[in-house]
């Protein structure tokens, strides 16, 4: 089997009538369909072994791990992996070195340098065009908001950032020591050193790499271990070939589903003509309904992956898990992100299951208005007012709020803060206060978040399903996944392509400016009161 990474990485794919137009040189791969060719390739006679072809995949490191402990799992069969690349990127070696060879071009490089975040701020820019953001928060650590109204990061929000990174860098490198027999004392000096700008000859000797060898003759070299000779064909499966390979395993027939519900986006800030990853409320609400009501299903696993949005949309979908959860088992896998509104919507299940590197927490509120008034005077426009009453014109962006305006609009994000709070207080059987000490909007990582009570267990998607089957107390059951993928022509009914393609082409320009971008040019069409994380949080 051959894993051909050169791409963007996201929870599920589905077909698309444009992407060929957009995405020709630039693949989207599905985590789960990654992680099943994986599993399908362990228990297959046939296939000897992963070839990994790492080029480049944009993918977060929760993503990452959870590929790479598929890949581990895999190793148990005894069967082999071996990784190539001409370059390899962080992220992409953090994968390959759970190889048993990992080969490297002899004039390429690994890059290792640790992990840096360099969020981008955005005052000093809305400042010339005379636009001020009127920012509304709960929450020392809710740092979303500071792009709009600082030109640095707070000594909270830096403190926060330097905590998570530093644990997500502690992961890497304790998982690749592991692997490659080196010391983390011995990763660290060399990340320091640069090593990628040293001859690749001392890649090898550092023990990060095992063989130098050109791209054409790793085809010769997979052939020593298959035990073939030079003239003889190589089969290799690419991802495509190993989704349509049937699983070795029975079929069940007790007609028992443990259900596997995907969310993933942005809550309620995308839809199915602009959006391709974003989580639409009434849809979720409806489809945890039809679960609810559907007898054959005996528990769900809540595979989230999101850095929240709407505070009223995640507050909607946390009764949609409540009310499902009276009826059968409810196990959420967080993956990337699962914070702001993403744990709001994750902290009414039974059990929380999140890989350590995950980014989840920032328990807060923000709301922004803008204040375009400094923009119109620049363009000599002017505007008047006649109202009934006195708030009847309120949320007029062509002036600023006034102070009745301004306390009317922080008591209610109070509110949303508290109501926020009290749903994690009650889905994690704790204590208001207990909630608080660890709220104030503070991202945590997967680890850190299971020693204060936030996660239950450390673990993957497989780790929810097996959690999942136990409290159902099935023993024949299928994995189904929801909601159904959507084929081509719903894509081309659902989709409106001026839209599809605009996104697509601003996209391509901004690269990690966009999501920026997108809130500024949307948030007209925003719910004021958000519940999420930072837009970009750039950890590179």
């Amino acid at each position: 089997m051959m894993l051909d990474l050169n791409g963007s990485l996201v929870e599920r794919t589905s077909d698309n009538i444009f992407k060929e137009l957009f995405d020709k040189e630039d693949s989207t791969y599905g985590l789960d369909d990654i992680l099943a060719s994986i599993k399908k390739a362990k228990e297959n006679d046939d296939i000897k072994g992963i070839y990994i072809q790492a080029t480049s995949l944009n993918a977060n490191f929760a993503s990452l791990q959870e590929i790479r402990d598929a890949l581990n799992d895999f190793k148990k069969s005894g069967k082999f992996i071996v990784a190539y690349s001409d370059n390899y990127t962080q992220g992409m070696y953090y994968l390959s070195s759970v190889a048993n060879k990992v080969l490297l071009n002899p004039k390429g490089a690994i890059e290792w340098r640790g992990l840096a975040s360099q969020p981008l701020f955005l005052k000093g820019l809305l400042e010339k065009l005379g636009i001020e953001m009127q920012v509304f928060r709960v929450g020392t650590y809710k740092a979303a908001v500071e792009r709009f109204s600082a030109t640095e990061m707070s000594p909270a929000n830096r403190e926060q950032v330097t905590a998570y990174i530093t644990s997500i860098w502690n992961e890497i490198i304790t998982d690749v020591a592991a692997s490659r027999k080196i010391s983390v004392d011995s990763l660290n000096n060399y990340a320091n050193r640069m090593l990628m700008f040293y001859p690749a000859e001392q890649t090898v000797k550092s023990g990060m790499a095992d063989t130098l060898i050109y791209k054409n003759d790793v085809r010769d070299y997979l052939k020593q271990l298959v035990k073939i000779d030079k003239d003889d064909n190589l089969a290799m499966l690419g991802l495509d070939e190993m989704i349509n390979v049937k699983k070795n395993t029975p079929k069940d027939k007790s007609g028992n589903i443990i259900a596997v519900y995907y969310a993933f986006g942005e809550i309620d800030g995308g839809s199915s003509s602009t959006d391709e990853d974003g989580i639409i409320s009434n849809e979720v609400i409806k489809d945890l309904r039809e679960l609810k009501e559907d007898k054959d299903v005996k528990a769900v696993v809540l595979r989230v992956n999101s850095p929240g949005g709407s505070a009223f949309g995640s507050e909607q979908i946390w009764e949609a898990v409540c009310q499902l959860k009276k009826e059968k088992p409810v196990i959420v896998s967080m993956g990337d992100y699962a914070a702001s509104g993403g744990y709001y919507i994750s902290c009414a299940a039974d059990t929380i299951v999140a890989e350590p590197t995950t980014l989840t927490g920032s328990i807060g509120i923000f709301g922004l208005i803008p204040n375009a008034k400094g923009l119109t005077d620049k363009l000599g426009l002017s505007f008047d007012v006649v109202k009934t009453h006195k708030f009847a014109d309120f949320g007029n962006i062509m002036r600023g709020m006034n102070t009745d305006e301004q306390t009317l609009l922080q008591m209610y994000i109070n509110q949303g803060y508290d109501l926020f709070v009290s749903r994690c207080a009650e889905g994690r059987k704790m204590s208001k206060n207990e909630i608080e000490k660890i709220a104030e909007g503070r991202v945590w990582t997967g680890e850190a978040a299971k020693k204060i009570g936030l996660v239950d267990i450390l673990g993957g998607i497989d780790k929810a399903l097996e959690i999942a089957v136990k409290k159902a107390k099935v023993e024949g059951y299928t994995v189904v996944g929801y909601p159904d993928r959507k084929n081509v022509l719903q894509e081309l009914l659902n989709s409106k392509p001026g839209n599809y393609i605009e996104s697509r082409m601003l996209k391509s320009q901004l690269g990690d400016y966009y999501n920026g971008f997108s809130m500024l040019k949307n948030l007209e069409k925003a719910d004021f009161m958000q519940a999420r994380v930072p837009f970009e949080l750039n950890i590179k």
